[in-house]
């Protein structure tokens, strides 16, 4: 940019800031959608702990440029970008919650285009963006974890249990065999 306005050095600083600090970065096509459709993708990004935001390609590209990130191809059309993370309320930032949120959101409404993102500093295209929603949401992972912890320790404890309960039984079936050969 020869000689940018401030507002505009202004505003690819903020991307830059942004792209830097976030967990990923989804891009999409908005072109089609209404006011309400949007207000409402909002709130459910929002929930899954995004925030999405609608800036020109030409200063994300630049922003993009300055952190060495890939995304140009993705930069064409009126593109809006979900933010997942970035310290939004100081909660864990989940981007296959976010990937979901996207594509249920896209079902629904079929105007609203997925392309791609980044995962950290990796570019994905729309089909890793498909992926990344097709897989277990970090709550269901940690669940899934927790279980596998779990089930090694309750098997043990029932053999603990079980040890005592199969003695007293042979016992009593020692007693019971003694007893009625004494009769």
């Amino acid at each position: 940019m020869d000689n940018p306005r401030p507002e505009k050095v202004a505003v690819v600083e903020e991307v830059q800031a942004r792209l830097d600090r976030a967990d990923a970065v989804m891009l999409t096509e908005y072109r089609g959608l209404s006011v309400a459709q949007i207000t409402d993708l909002r709130r459910q990004l929002r929930a899954a702990g995004a925030e999405y935001k609608v800036y020109k390609n030409t200063l994300v590209r630049f922003a993009a440029r300055n952190l060495e990130l890939d995304i140009e191809d993705m930069l064409t059309g009126p593109t809006a970008l979900a933010f997942v993370g970035e310290g939004l309320d100081g909660s864990a930032a989940d981007p296959v919650a976010v990937a979901k949120v996207l594509r249920t959101f896209s079902r629904d409404v079929p105007a609203l285009v997925v392309k791609g993102g980044v995962l950290g500093r990796t570019p994905i295209d729309a089909d890793g963006a498909r992926a990344l929603a097709d897989m277990p949401t970090r709550d269901q992972l940690l669940a899934r974890l927790a279980g596998g912890f779990a089930a090694p320790m309750t098997k043990f404890a029932g053999l603990l249990q079980a040890l005592p309960r199969n003695f007293a039984y042979g016992l009593s079936a020692l007693v019971a065999q003694k007893s009625g050969s004494d009769a």
